[in-house]
C-alpha cells in the first residue's frame, strides 16, 4: 500500500493526512527516487505553472510519467487535473504529464476571492452529496473516448476518470469527508480501504 503525495506545492500535509485516515501511510515525493515502489500518487493542488517547471527542475517529469504509463495511478486534484491533461487552453507549451484525454481551462471559476463551496452530486460515491472546495479552478472543457465524467457542477465538468486516472477541479482534501480518496485508493489502485474515525484537519 505505497502512496505518495507529490510534495513541490499544495496541500501535501492535508492528502498525508486524508490518507492516514483512510489507514494508508502515505509518503511525500520530492525526488525520482521518491517514485521507488509506489502504487499509486496524488498530485494536490498548487499553482500550475509553478509545478510543471519544478517536475523538470527536480528531474520527475519523465520518471513519473513512465511509472504511470507503466501501472501507477494518480489521482490530480486542481493543479493535478491541470497538469494530467493532454490539452490545456492557452497554455500549450506549459509542462504537464499529459496522461489523459481530456482538454481543460485553467482558472475558469474566476479569481481567488470568487472561490466557493458547494454540495456536489456524485452518483459513483452515493449519497450524500460531497462538499466541494473551489479555489481557482479548472475545469475540463472537451473528455476523449474512454473518459467516464463523474461529475459536473451545472455544465461544467468537473470530476473526471481514465482508467487509473482520476481527476477532480476541487479540493477534497480541505473537507473531512473521505470517500473520494477511497474511490481513489480502491478504485484505481485496487487497494482495499477500511472505514476509520477521521482526525482533525485543523492547522
Amino acid at each position: 500500500m505505497n502512496i505518495g503525495v507529490l510534495a513541490l506545492q499544495g496541500d501535501v500535509r492535508e492528502h498525508l493526512l486524508s490518507l492516514e485516515n483512510c489507514g494508508i501511510k502515505g509518503r511525500p515525493v520530492k525526488t525520482p527516487a521518491d517514485l521507488y515502489g509506489l502504487t499509486g500518487l496524488i498530485i494536490p493542488g498548487g499553482e500550475s505553472t509553478t509545478v510543471g517547471k519544478l517536475l523538470e527542475r527536480s528531474g520527475l517529469l519523465v520518471p513519473l510519467r513512465r511509472q504511470a504509463e507503466a501501472g501507477m495511478a494518480i489521482f490530480g486534484t486542481c493543479t493535478g487535473l491541470i497538469l494530467l491533461a493532454k490539452n490545456i487552453e492557452g497554455y500549450e507549451e506549459q509542462p504537464r504529464l499529459g496522461l489523459m484525454d481530456i482538454t481543460v481551462r485553467r482558472n475558469a471559476f474566476g479569481r481567488q476571492v470568487e472561490s466557493f463551496e458547494t454540495e456536489l452530486p456524485i452518483p459513483a460515491l452515493g449519497d450524500p452529496p460531497l462538499r466541494a472546495v473551489f479555489i481557482r479552478a479548472p475545469e475540463v472543457v472537451r473528455v476523449g473516448p474512454g473518459v467516464e465524467i463523474l461529475a459536473s457542477w451545472g455544465d461544467r465538468i468537473v470530476l473526471v476518470r481514465q482508467g487509473r486516472y482520476l481527476a477532480a477541479a476541487f479540493h477534497p482534501e480541505l473537507t473531512p469527508d473521505l470517500r473520494l480518496h477511497r474511490y481513489f485508493l480502491q478504485e484505481c489502485c485496487g487497494l482495499a480501504v477500511g472505514r476509520t474515525r477521521p482526525s482533525s484537519l485543523s492547522r
